[in-house]
Formats: C-alpha cells, structure tokens, sequence
C-alpha cells in the first residue's frame, strides 16, 4: 500500500455559460439510480443486504398491522431474492391520482405508500414510502405477485421501468405479496453476493421482536450446501436476551431475564434486560422493528431512568450513603437489554433509519422504567442484591481506574523521555505518512528495526504474553507492563480519555508469525484496540501484516507464497524447464533477514494489509466475549462452524 503525494490542484476558470439550462431535473427512480447512496446508504455489502431488509421491512408491516404471520426469505441461485409473505396483499386497484394499479405506484413511484396516514398501517418501520421502489430502481429485474383472496396479480420491471401493466393471471384464495429481484451489478460493483450470516441474524432479530412470527430463510445457491432455518420465539425478546447471552458464552446472575412494558395512547414499549457476569455492556434499541444502531431518544430514556432507579434504590434501603452516587457506567456493566418501542410517527434521521428522533418518546420510556423496575427490585431482593453488588464493584474499579490514570499521568510528566525504551520511532511526524509496527518479539523486533525506511516506520516489540482484557476492567490496563508501551507509543490513551486526534501515526499496523501463537497476539491486540481504543478501528487505522509463509527458489529467482496453494503453483512455475525448486518454509518473522522482511510485509510497493473495519460492531462484540471469554462451548462450536474458511491455519 504505497503512501500517495499530495499533488498540487490548479483550478481551472469555467468558460461554460451557467444558466437555467445548466439546472438538472431528475424524475422518477433516476434520482435513485444516479445517487444510490442518498437511499441505502452505500453501494457496497451494506447497501446490498439493505434492498433486503426494505422489503422484508414491508413484510414486517403487515406483521405489525395483525394480517401477516409467515415470511419467507430465499437466497436463489444467482443471488436473486425472493421474499414472500401471508399479508393482505398490496392493493391492486387503480390508483385514482396516477391511473394505473396501486401496486405499479409503490414500486415506481418514491414516497408512495400506505403509511403515511389514512388508516392502512398504525404502526410501521418504512415511514418514507421509498423502500419498494428504491428496490426496484437498482435491481437489474424485479417481479411481484400478489395474491388478493381472489385473484393472483403480476408485473415485472427492469431496473425500475415496466413495458406491460400489472395483470390477471390466475384465481386463488390466497392472499399475500411475493417480490423476486436482482441486484443490478452496475449499481452495485464492489459485491452482489448476499452473505447468508448477515440475513440470518436480522431475519433472527425481526423473528424475536415479533413474538409469534414465523421468519422462514434458506439459501440454494450451493445445492450441496443448502442452509434453511425456520425462526419463531413466542417469548419475543424475552428468549432474545437468553440468544444474545448463550452465542456470547456469558452467564447470567440469575436465571430470570427481568421484562415490562407499558402503552400510551398509540404509543408502546416493551424492555428486556439481564445482567451478565462480563464487563462490557450491550443495549439494542428498535423502533416499529427497525434496529436504530446509533441509539435515539428511546434509548437516552431507558440509560437516564436505570441510573435514577438503581441510585433510589440503594438509597431508599441504604445501600448507598447521601454522598455516594453510582454512575450510568457502574450500572451497566455486564447488562444486556432490548429496548423496542412502536410509535405511529416515527421520526427517523435518514432513510437507512440509524437514529429515532421522536422526543416524546424519552419521558414515556422514563416513566415506564422507573416504575416497572423499581416494583420489579423491591419484589425481588436477591436479584436486585446481585446487581446492587456488580454496580457497586464497577464503582470500585472505575475509582481504581481514575487513581491509575492519574498516576500514569503523573510518571509520565515526570519522566524525560515518556516514549517506550523499546520503540525504535520515525523521524516523519505528520500522520498522513508515519506508520507503527507492533511486532511479536524481539527477534523480529530487530529484522524489522534494520529493514524498516527509518523515515515513516516505527518498530515497537512486545514480549511475553498479554492482558486478556476481555477478563479485565480498565483499572488493571493501566500501568499494564504490556500493553502501557502500546499506549504510550500511539499516545491517545485508553478508555474514557482516548483522543484520536493524538494518534502519532496514520496506521497501526500488527505484524506477528503467521501461525498459532501470532495469531493469538494478533486477537489480544485486536481485542484491546476494540475493547477500550475502537476509534483507531472505526476510523480505518488498524492493520494487519501479511507475512509470506514460503520461499520458493530456482537459481537467482525467489517467489514468496503465502499459502499452501500459492506455494503448489509457483513450484509447477518454476519446475516447468526444469532445475531443482528449493522451498523454505518461514516458522516465523524471526527467521526472516532485513532485506527479506522489507521486500515481503513492509515494503508500500510490494507488501499485503489487512485494514481492520468495523463493518458490523454487534457482530465483532460478540465474535470478541466469544473467542476471548471464559467458556468454552461457544468457542468450540464457533471454531467448528467456521473452521472451513480458514485458508492459513498451521498448527
């Protein structure tokens, strides 16, 4: 990944006339086609997997309205999608504005639909009428059926246009809507493969928020791998906390998920909550269905009222003296809570629906909490003990942290020289260009101090094993003799304190072996960077070296594999006139020159990364408690599960 130059820019004067003529008017779904982005989000898996969820998000609808109890989601060869349901059926009259069928209107026409009043949904989660036709206008195809109790009804369009209207074609006594697409590879160029895992947890997210719905999914595009589930939770998001607890191997307090909910007027909030015995926190929030990752006012209400509630309790049986105060971060250690609220107006912060506005809902979730919750903790004192007792540790350890963090700061004051003594640093010092090695041992800690361009490349070692910190609170990071150098050479602290724009260089990048133990080192890292430095993550500053695992040589001629395969057809290569091949296999950095280590992992011209993304942080929390946590079963059935798409495994 070679550093790029800032080039100079020269503007150069318009000379065309800007006039009215020069004004743009989009119409119909072109606007969606020209600008993707504005509707989905983006044009890579993300917004491939979204077509998907606005439609089932239709389905889930008419779940909400009392008219659809089955959906079925396929994944078909090809990767054309088809979704299926039991509803009602889309009406198929003739729209009295447009003058075609109602059915043409919602899937070529944006911001048409029956939810934005006039009786036909109560409460739903596609509130902008654009989901259907936003589908239709990037998918190569797309066909609906829809079946009114009396007739079947079919169109087809491609890439949003239609050369025959809705039609006839058949009778029947069922009723519902079937929509069949293809996502068009114009519009989508990075991926149109749908990955099953990321359909199966939200299709399992809607299956739990829905108690009762039946959420039907399978994928054939591999007729000897053929994947089908079929999910249906009558305890809703009860048995949801339970699934979010048992995958991430973590152990409740106490067997009891604590539940309530409550209604006010159109208004309506069901919480699920348990405490867990780990130290991270893990609140999802809903509005009508739809997950909202960045939180919102329902979630704000539910944080402010747990702390009030659990704070008037210690009080009120004098747990707590009048000058102790828990914090919203004591409280929540190790909870895991559901917060699904269902409002007739939705107010969400764009179409993609990351965040829910509605300010309203704040006080009405406040209410709901502090009554149902207190009840719930004076009529079970062994329960609220427990958690009593958690928060009141997590207070403790908090305090130790403070303590610790002042002391850090202090020695570091104190001391002259404040960077790490095994840092080998960079003489460059804007970040546009500079670079970290984090490397396993000093062995290669020393190959890559002489190989490195002393310019841009920093080299620190570590030695001996790391702080598990999926195990530890932030009181034990600090002053950690492993992971303080760490700190100190990317200088933006940990945890509350981190400050990215303290970083001291633009990529921090992990180089160890390429075998069981780098590996290790490498999820360690990896998991404190995530646990209490997520920025570096979330803002793309995470790397992984990729060291070759072989050195295939004929005569002056090497070639570097770094698989089992690569190694197999550079031996063919080089045999072809053939001469004797010599192979040597690298059990590690360490066994690598200087020139070798530049030429192969450190090089910007000819050298493999990794970026670490945070594409999907729920499902990073819980692969982390999983690979990192104490128990062992999920771990186990993780690794089994996935051990077929791992290419470089050498035990």
């Amino acid at each position: 990944m070679a550093m790029q130059q800032e080039e100079n820019v020269n503007l150069t004067p318009v000379t065309e006339q800007y006039d009215e003529s020069q004004i743009q008017v989009l119409e119909g779904l072109e606007a969606v086609r020209k600008r993707p982005g504005m509707y989905i989000g983006t044009t890579g898996s993300g917004g491939l997997h979204h077509l998907v969820y606005e439609i089932v998000d239709n389905s889930i609808d008419e779940a909400l309205a009392g008219y659809c109890t089955h959906i079925i989601v396929e994944i078909l060869p090809g990767d054309i999608i088809r979704v299926t349901d039991n509803g009602r059926g889309i009406p198929v009259g003739i729209h009295p504005k447009e003058g075609i069928s109602a059915a043409t209107v919602v899937y070529t026409v944006l911001h048409a639909g029956g939810k934005f009043g006039g009786g036909g949904y109560k409460v739903a989660g596609g509130l902008h009428g654009v989901g259907a036709s936003v589908v239709n206008a990037l998918s190569e195809w797309l066909e609906l059926t829809v079946w009114d109790g009396e007739h079947t009804y079919f169109q087809r369009f491609e890439r949003g246009y239609y050369d025959e209207q809705l039609k006839c074609i058949g009778d029947t006594d069922h009723h519902g809507t079937s929509v069949t697409f293809k996502p068009d590879a114009e519009i989508f160029e990075e991926t149109t493969v749908f990955d099953y895992s990321i359909l199966e947890k939200r299709m399992r997210e809607q299956a739990f928020l829905n108690a009762g719905l039946t959420i039907e999914l399978s994928d054939t595009r591999d007729p000897e791998d053929v994947q089908h589930e079929v999910m249906c939770y009558e305890g809703g998001i009860r048995q949801f906390i339970e699934h979010l607890h048992k995958v991430r191997g973590l152990e409740p307090l106490s067997e009891q998920v604590i539940y309530f909910s409550g209604v006010k007027g159109d208004n309506a909030v069901e919480i699920a909550m348990q405490y867990n015995d780990s130290y991270n926190e893990l609140i999802m929030s809903f509005a009508n269905n739809v997950h909202t990752i960045d939180g919102g006012m329902h979630e704000v209400g539910f944080r402010n009222a747990l702390t009030k509630t659990i704070n008037e309790y210690g009080k009120k049986f004098g747990l707590l003296k009048d000058d102790n105060k828990l914090m919203g971060e004591d409280v929540r250690e190790g909870l895991t809570a559901i917060i699904s609220v269902k409002l007739t107006d939705c107010q969400f912060e764009s179409q993609t629906k990351v965040k829910l506005g509605n300010p309203e809902i704040k006080p009405f979730v406040e209410q709901i909490v502090m009554e149902k919750l207190m009840d719930f903790l004076q009529e079970n004192p062994t329960i609220a003990a427990a958690i009593f007792e958690k928060s009141q540790q997590a207070q403790k350890a908090r305090e130790a942290a403070k303590k610790a963090r002042e002391t850090a700061r202090r020695k570091s004051a104190m001391e002259s020289a404040s960077l790490p003594g095994k840092l080998a640093d960079c003489s460059e010092r804007d970040t546009q260009y500079t670079e970290i090695y984090i490397v396993e041992g000093d062995s290669a800690g020393g190959s890559a101090k002489e190989g490195r361009d002393r310019r841009y490349q920093a080299i620190l070692p570590l030695w001996g094993k790391m702080l598990n910190v999926e195990k530890a609170r932030l009181d034990k990071v600090y002053g950690n003799e492993k992971l303080q150098p760490v700190v100190t050479a990317l200088g933006t602290s940990v945890g509350p304190d981190f400050d990215l724009t303290k970083l001291r260089y633009g990529k921090v990048i992990i180089m160890a072996d390429a075998d069981v133990d780098g590996c290790h080192i490498r999820t360690l890292l990896l998991t404190f960077f995530f646990r209490f430095m997520r920025p570096l993550i979330e803002n793309g500053n995470v790397y992984i070296a990729q060291p070759p695992l072989f050195r295939v040589t004929k005569g002056k001629k090497h070639l570097y594999a770094f698989s089992d395969e690569e190694r197999d057809r550079q031996i063919a290569e080089l045999s072809a006139n053939g001469g004797k091949v010599e192979v040597q296999r690298y059990k590690g950095l360490g066994e690598m020159d200087p020139e070798q280590l530049w030429e192969t992992t450190m090089n910007p011209e000819t050298r493999t990364m990794i970026q670490v993304q945070m594409k999907d942080a729920l499902r990073a929390d819980e692969i982390f408690s999983i690979l990192m946590g104490d128990n062992v079963q999920p771990r186990r059935e993780f690794i089994e599960k996935n051990a077929k798409y791992v290419s470089n495994l050498d035990i």
